[in-house]
């Protein structure tokens, strides 16, 4: 039976009330992953991702980047959270790695075994983290933003780093994805990229509905084969 419970931490006086997820069952440390929400905050969608990943045997921490009680209950107030860290990069840093070294404290992670994964607005915090120069083992975006002020900060990344993006998604635009390319080969990062095509934004998110029209909707395969894609690739930077 997997667990997933509250998970408190602090930095510098704010509180943060994340999730822990892990089997109870398995016995020793194993690898830790970072899980970094949405623009809707810590909820149950990143919960059960959490989840999934304890079942694969890892240990998983959902960040929370907001902190303790911000939980947007609509769309505009999600896009306010969300704005302000995208307008603060160095914040926004610094929130995942309070998200990280909580992970790290747990009993059950193997801190020398650590990894980063987000979607939306978290693939974001997540490519963001790696080019603060975490020591991490590797990256993961599903369809997050790709653009970042100080792309010259590609070449701090020393992880590997994984982008599972729809082809269609109108939120991070052929030219976004182009610009994201030459920052890694810049910044001489081993990095790959899976296009789904016909997918758009959130295309992993059940609640985004079904209408790709809209530019942010569910697709079944999209989202199957992006959780395939991460675990072949965790199974690779962890051994």
């Amino acid at each position: 039976m997997i667990t997933v419970e509250p998970s408190e931490y602090r930095q510098n006086g704010a509180v943060f009330e994340g999730l822990v997820a892990y089997d109870p069952a398995w016995v020793g440390q194993r690898p830790g992953i970072l899980v970094v929400h949405d623009w809707m905050g810590v909820g149950p969608y990143v919960g059960r991702r959490a989840g999934q990943l304890a079942a694969l045997g890892y240990v998983a921490l959902a960040a929370d980047i907001y902190g303790k009680g911000v939980r947007p209950s609509t769309i505009e107030d999600a896009a306010l959270c969300a704005n302000k860290y995208k307008a603060d990069r160095q914040l926004m840093r610094s929130r995942a790695r309070a998200g990280l070294e909580a992970l790290k404290g747990n009993p059950h992670t193997d801190k020398g075994r650590t990894a980063a994964m987000g979607y939306c607005f978290g693939g974001t915090v997540v490519l963001e983290l790696a080019r603060s120069g975490a020591e991490m083992a590797g990256f993961v975006s599903f369809h997050g933003g790709l653009e970042t002020p100080t792309p010259e900060d590609g070449r701090q990344i020393r992880g590997k780093v994984l982008v599972l993006h729809g082809a269609d998604d109108p939120l991070v635009p052929p030219g976004e994805v182009l610009a994201f390319e030459e920052e890694m080969r810049k910044g001489g990062v081993d990095w790959q990229m899976s296009i789904y095509g016909g997918a758009v934004h959130a295309f992993t998110k059940v609640e985004a509905g079904n209408d790709p029209s809209t530019g942010v909707a569910y697709d079944e395969k999209a989202d199957k084969r992006s959780f395939e894609a991460m675990k072949t690739f965790f199974a690779e930077i962890f051994g």
